[in-house]
């Protein structure tokens, strides 16, 4: 493992990519050995959702007891239609720095890479971070898609780290205010942190003010795309108009999972696309928390036998380096 706070220095540290041409199995949600019994695999990544100003120390200590590498979901509310904590404006303006710091010097006690989610599905306006409610009326100025820019961007400055008046310069450059609760002359942990940013494919509403691409903070800013994808919707054309989009980045699937029927054919055609896209580097099943939940492989015995046999080949990692074989 590297040590604390230092970013690795290999090819692709900044994004944590898998070695090779590799794609990191990923699992968010549920029992680690029963996914791994199901399919055949370890999952190289733990996703943990976890909700802005709350605690998130238990999904380092959940990540490390599984021998997987981290991916923190960072929300502004805990679900559909909960509290939210902050809004992105207030992001933007410093509000959340403390959250953001207390962050920082958890990763940097970890001493462990870590991948961070952001905001996931931003272009579905059921989350609190989302510009537009449903019907496709603004939610205003504090949610808008520029302050909703200017949140993640202020977000990966902080985590990213180095020197507080270069961080500041940076912000004062985005017309931010510079990091609240930390001296001018001080040095923020440089982490070994890669960001995510994960839109559904099309906007709910799909309308182009709320497409994916009116939330996208820029290339610096961004380590990895990706997208959510279920087999209930299908939408292989939205998968790759997003793909083709961002032609520089790995991609990632934020969560993907069984949905409503024992699709044999949809795992066959998304294991497909994963082969013939090589930018696909990463892919995390959403089991969910529920024992009993829609997404749960035990309800599908075919689709689970198809993702047994085609995530047995030696492109899908089970491990990080840092976890080794084990």
């Amino acid at each position: 493992m590297w040590a604390l706070g230092q970013a690795p220095s290999v090819a692709g540290a900044q994004e944590l990519l898998p070695p090779g041409g590799g794609v990191f199995t990923g699992l968010t949600g549920g029992s680690y050995g029963a996914f791994s019994s199901e399919v055949g695999k370890h999952p190289a990544v733990n996703g943990v959702f976890v909700t802005w100003g709350r605690t998130f120390e238990s999904a380092f200590g959940e990540a490390h007891y599984n021998h997987a590498r981290l991916m923190l979901h960072i929300s502004t509310a805990q679900g559909y239609g909960a509290p939210e904590q902050i809004t992105p404006r207030a992001i933007a303006q410093g509000n959340g720095d403390g959250y953001l710091l207390s962050l920082s010097r958890q990763i940097a006690h970890s001493g462990e890479p870590l991948y961070i989610r952001l905001f996931p599905e931003m272009d579905q306006a059921n989350n609190a971070y989302c510009a537009f409610n449903n019907d496709g009326s603004s939610r205003g100025s504090s949610h808008s898609t520029a302050n909703f820019k200017r949140a993640w961007r202020r977000a990966v400055l902080v985590l990213r780290g180095g020197p507080v008046a270069a961080i500041d310069s940076r912000l004062h450059a985005l017309g931010l205010p510079p990091v609240r609760g930390v001296a001018i002359s001080g040095v923020l942990p440089r982490l070994p942190v890669a960001f995510l940013w994960v839109p559904q494919s099309e906007g709910s509403p799909d309308t182009h003010a709320n497409s994916p691409g009116a939330y996208y903070p820029g290339n610096a800013y961004v380590d990895w795309v990706g997208t959510d994808f279920y087999s209930l919707y299908p939408n292989f054309r939205g998968l790759q108009n997003l793909y083709s989009a961002y032609p520089g980045k790995p991609f990632v699937f934020g969560e993907w999972a069984l949905w409503n029927g024992d699709d044999a054919g949809w795992v066959k055609e998304l294991f497909s696309f994963i082969s013939s896209h090589r930018r696909v580097r990463m892919a995390l099943y959403n089991q969910g928390e529920r024992a009993n939940g829609p997404f749960r492989l035990s309800r599908y015995p075919n689709a689970r036998a198809e993702i047994r046999r085609l995530i047995a080949s030696p492109r899908f990692l089970a491990y990080a380096p840092e976890w080794g074989r084990r």
